[in-house]
């Protein structure tokens, strides 16, 4: 059963900016841009790397092992090598304080 977790103060995060945060077994990276807060599986889906670690630029998340790409509003694969999607979850926002739906 899903639940929302409460994961960052909305001022911890800078735009385009991944955060690595935990819910219990669940790697997420969280991301702040222009439209809004965006939450995405932290473990690409090609090779183990944590998605946190890359770069992001024009709502893609690059990761930093093979330079694949991932839509952070969709979690669609972009390009090669990742052909799999990361899984999205949903954010909300309440009283300066970032929650994501696990």
């Amino acid at each position: 059963m899903a639940a929302w977790h409460r994961v960052a103060a909305e001022a911890d995060l800078a735009e385009n900016m991944p955060l690595a945060v935990r819910i219990g077994d669940l790697s997420i990276a969280v991301v702040k841009l222009e439209d809004g807060i965006y939450a995405v599986n932290d473990i690409c889906t090609h090779e183990y790397a944590l998605l946190s670690d890359g770069y992001c630029e024009d709502g893609k998340l690059e990761c930093p092992l093979h330079q694949a790409c991932f839509d952070i509003r969709t979690g669609a694969a972009l390009n090669e090598p990742a052909e799999v999607p990361v899984a999205t979850y949903q954010v909300k926002v309440e009283e300066g304080e970032v929650f994501v739906e696990a």
